[in-house]
């Protein structure tokens, strides 16, 4: 399935039991933040100075995100994109005593890596949750 990248995060999240705001701006505003250096499986990592782009961190420096509206969802590092900083959608859990993170499907970490920048403000309100289905 193709999603842009706030609609992978609050699907994942939503699916998990735990509603998110829908854009990667709300996540970033009205999730807790969380510092990078404490990042645990599935926080969120938000991206660019206008948190304009988003993607669920794995674990081992790595996350899955939807680079671009409508592309296939893969598994990039972390760094991929310029780090604006992270959410935690469940600060009051507890962290996972022991996790190994999973092993990615053939073809997960292949093309481009680039999240998308230029959402329009207003991108939430006209786009379909998911771009595909």
């Amino acid at each position: 399935e193709a999603y842009d990248c706030s609609g992978l995060t609050s699907e994942a999240w939503r699916a998990a039991g735990t509603p998110v705001p829908r854009t990667s701006q709300e996540q970033w505003a009205q999730l807790d933040r969380v510092p990078l250096d404490e990042l645990r499986p599935g926080d969120l990592v938000v991206y660019f100075p206008d948190a304009t782009h988003v993607a669920i961190y794995l674990g081992d420096g790595m996350v899955v995100q939807a680079p671009r509206p409508g592309t296939r969802v893969k598994v990039s590092p972390i760094a991929a994109n310029p780090v604006l900083g992270a959410v935690r959608p469940d600060p009051g859990r507890a962290p996972l005593r022991r996790y190994v993170p999973p092993e990615f499907p053939e073809g997960a970490t292949e093309g481009p890596d680039q999240g998308y920048r230029g959402y329009a403000p207003d991108y939430a309100s006209t786009a379909p949750e998911t771009s595909a289905r």
